[in-house]
C-alpha cells in the first residue's frame, strides 16, 4: 500500500498579499518559513520513504525546512499556469469578472494564456502514476507542491471536482491512500488540510 503525504508550500510573499501566483517563482515569507518548520515534526513522525517536490523556489524551501533538502524535483508538480492572471490580486480578478474567477476555481475557465484544468490534472497525476512500484507494504511518499496540485490529484485519483474543494492552508498536509498501480483504483482520502496550528478559514490560492 502507498500513501501520498502531500504538503502545500508555506505562505509565500504573494500569498501574504493575496496575489495569484501560478508558476511565478516566488519565495516563502518569514511566516511561511515558520509554518514549514512547525510542520516538520509531524512529517518526521510519518516517516516518508521518498520525497518529491515541485522545482519552484517556495516548494524547494518548504521541503528543506521539513527536513528534505534533497527531495527529487519534478516540474510536473508545478502549480497550474494562470497566464495573464499571474501576479494579480484575487480581489481585483473577482471584481473584474466574478464568473470567470469562479469558473477557474471550478476547472471550467482558463485564464488568457493559461493552462486548462484538464491538461494540468493530467500533468500532476502523471507525476504520481509514474512513481516506481512501492517496495514495502507501508510506502509513504512525501510530495511538497502547491494548492492546485492537491486539488488536481483529488480530482484525478478520487474524483472530487475542483469546484467542490476549498484551497488548502499553506503548509497544510493532505494524505491519500492508493491502491495497486498508483492509480485511482481503491484510492481514498485519509487526511485533508491538517495544519500544525489552528487552520484559517478562506486560505489564499
Amino acid at each position: 500500500m502507498r500513501r501520498l503525504l502531500i504538503v502545500r508550500h508555506g505562505q509565500s510573499s504573494w500569498n501574504a498579499t493575496r496575489r495569484l501566483q501560478g508558476q511565478a517563482d516566488t519565495p516563502l515569507s518569514d511566516f511561511g518559513r515558520r509554518q514549514a518548520q512547525a510542520m516538520a515534526p509531524l512529517i518526521a513522525s510519518l516517516q516518508p520513504t521518498m520525497a518529491l517536490c515541485s522545482d519552484l523556489t517556495r516548494t524547494r524551501e518548504t521541503a528543506a525546512l521539513l527536513g528534505y533538502p534533497d527531495a527529487t524535483q519534478d516540474k510536473r508538480l508545478r502549480e497550474i499556469d494562470v497566464g495573464e492572471w499571474s501576479g494579480r490580486p484575487l480581489a481585483e480578478l473577482v471584481a473584474e469578472d466574478a464568473a470567470a474567477f469562479r469558473g477557474w476555481r471550478a476547472g471550467t475557465h482558463t485564464p488568457p494564456g493559461g493552462e486548462s484544468w484538464a491538461a494540468f490534472r493530467a500533468r500532476a497525476a502523471s507525476a504520481v502514476t509514474d512513481l516506481p512500484q512501492a517496495e514495502t507494504n507501508d510506502d509513504r511518499v512525501l510530495i511538497v507542491a502547491h494548492g492546485g496540485v492537491i486539488r488536481a490529484l483529488l480530482d484525478a485519483l478520487i474524483g472530487i471536482r475542483p469546484g467542490s474543494i476549498v484551497p488548502v492552508e499553506p503548509a497544510g498536509l493532505t494524505v491519500l491512500r492508493l491502491g495497486a498501480g498508483n492509480g485511482a483504483a481503491s484510492a481514498a482520502l485519509e487526511i485533508y488540510n491538517r495544519t500544525a496550528d489552528v487552520p484559517r478559514l478562506d486560505p489564499p490560492d
